[in-house]
């Protein structure tokens, strides 16, 4: 079990990592080159800017039913994660602080919507 944070302005780092290091689990933030972090606990991946490049290699590091968690605000990503049956939390807490399955659909549609936008933008 590994906790994956999608750490480009996330407001919530410290706090996994407090609960992470009480439960002796590794954490990897991932941002991209526009973002500086630094961490005494969680090793820290700086992917290249590009779009969704940071959403990407996350899921790549994922491997399907191996109870990893990944803290996260962008639907596509957890959509994804669903996928590969991760455990996702919204950075923000609401909701109970999960993305609920029942919404995968929604979930993924925003994902292919806004990979479509990338493609016809550039």
């Amino acid at each position: 079990m590994n906790v994956f944070v999608d750490a480009d302005a996330c407001p919530v780092v410290s706090i996994v990592e407090q609960v992470a290091k009480q439960y002796n689990i590794p954490v990897t933030l991932l941002c991209d080159t526009n973002h500086v972090i630094s961490s005494d606990y969680s090793e820290v991946k700086v992917i290249g800017a590009g779009a969704d490049a940071v959403d990407f290699a996350l899921i790549g590091m994922l491997e399907k039913d191996a109870n990893d968690i990944v803290v996260t605000q962008d639907y596509g990503v957890a959509a994804m994660a669903l996928g590969k049956n991760a455990f996702v939390i919204h950075q923000s807490g609401a909701d109970g602080a999960a993305f609920k399955q029942e919404s995968k659909k929604r979930q993924v549609e925003e994902s292919f919507k806004r990979t479509e936008e990338t493609y016809r933008t550039g």
